[in-house]
C-alpha cells in the first residue's frame, strides 16, 4: 500500500510503503516504519525503525499514528488534522491541513500544534465548513483521549 501524505499549502507530498492490516469501507489501519534520520521534534523523537500504525479513515478529519520504538515500547499519538482520507486500491491519499494534535504515551500531555499556521492562512476565508471541521477535530480526538478509545485505549 502506498501512502500519500499531500501538504498543499507547502506544495509537497510525502510517499511511502505500509503494510495493510485491517480495512472497511471507511477506514484502513496500516503499518510503516520512520526509515529517515532521527528527527527530535521536541515533544517527540522519531528513531529509525520506529514503527507507526497508521488509523486513516473516510469520514473523518484526521489520521492518528501511534508510535512505537522497536523494542514495541508507546511513544504516543501524532494526529494530523486533514481532510477525510481518500483510498484507492493501492494507495491512500490524505490532505493535510497543517494542524496536529501530539499526545504523550501517558496520555498527560496534550499539545495543539501549528495553529499559528493554519491561522496564517486563512482557510476559514476560503473554505469554512473545512475550518470548522479541523477545530471539532481537535474535541474530537481529545475526547477519544479522555474516554481510552482505541487507538488511545
Amino acid at each position: 500500500m502506498i501512502i500519500h501524505l499531500h501538504k498543499p499549502h507547502k506544495s509537497t507530498t510525502i510517499t511511502f510503503e505500509a503494510e495493510l492490516l485491517e480495512e472497511t469501507a471507511s477506514y484502513r489501519l496500516v503499518q510503516a516504519f520512520w526509515e529517515r534520520p532521527r528527527l527530535d521534534l521536541g515533544y517527540i523523537v522519531f528513531e529509525t525503525g520506529d514503527t507507526f500504525l497508521e488509523y486513516y479513515y473516510t469520514d473523518r478529519w484526521y489520521a492518528i499514528f501511534e508510535i512505537r520504538t522497536p523494542t514495541n515500547a508507546l511513544k504516543g499519538w501524532y494526529c494530523n488534522i486533514s481532510y477525510p482520507a481518500r483510498f484507492t486500491p493501492d494507495a491512500i491519499h490524505s490532505d493535510d491541513l497543517d494542524l496536529d494534535l501530539f499526545v504523550s504515551a501517558d496520555r498527560t500531555q496534550r499539545l495543539r500544534l501549528d495553529i499559528d499556521e493554519f491561522e496564517n492562512r486563512g482557510v476559514d476565508l476560503s473554505d469554512p465548513a473545512a475550518y470548522a471541521a479541523a477545530y471539532a477535530a481537535f474535541q474530537e480526538l481529545e475526547a477519544l483521549v479522555d474516554a481510552k478509545t482505541e487507538p488511545f485505549g
